[in-house]
């Protein structure tokens, strides 16, 4: 099994919902075990601002899957959920789920890059891990969590909910 971090985001179609049913879909994965989530977030959305704001989270999976089975599987359920990819960079979207980090694994390949790109200056992704994973350290150059939280610069995230899914293992 392999301890691995996802992305939540949504800004639209109920950004909120959205995010709860896709931390439930998480649950469902098949050789996967949702271990435990962030609390949700509002964060301003990154790239064009005539947009809505953000729900974010970050949740914690043990899966059996290789990364890119992984990868279908999340794609899957943003279809599931109303995601229609459009070539707008950072637009509005029902759904976003990224692979932040996947064990210890280093991957650049077309489809995926672990961990996640630009993870280290994004509050909205940081913050939500550090909630859960605190002591977890980047394995690009072993640089903890925390110790990236302390470097952002504040972007008016704001913590605002807390979701605990039944299919979650807590403390796990």
């Amino acid at each position: 099994m392999t301890r691995c971090y996802i992305g939540i985001g949504s800004n639209l179609s109920d950004p909120v919902a959205q995010a709860k049913t896709a931390i439930d879909a998480l649950a469902q994965i098949p050789h996967t075990e949702l271990i435990t989530v962030s609390g949700l977030y509002r964060s301003r959305p990154l790239g064009p601002q005539d947009q809505p704001d953000y729900v974010n989270a970050v949740a914690a999976l043990q899966t059996q899957l290789a990364p890119l089975t992984l990868l279908d599987a999340l794609q899957h359920i943003e279809q599931t959920q109303g995601r229609t990819r459009k070539a707008e960079r950072w637009g509005p979207r029902s759904l976003d789920l990224d692979i932040l980090l996947f064990g210890d694994q280093l991957i650049q390949c077309e489809r995926l890059t672990v961990p996640h790109y630009h993870m280290r200056q994004r509050e909205f992704v940081i913050t939500p891990l550090a909630e859960i994973a605190a002591e977890l350290e980047m394995p690009d150059d072993r640089t903890p969590i925390k110790a990236l939280q302390k470097q952002l610069p504040d972007n008016g995230l704001q913590r605002f909910a807390y979701y605990t899914p039944q299919h979650c293992q807590l403390g796990k």
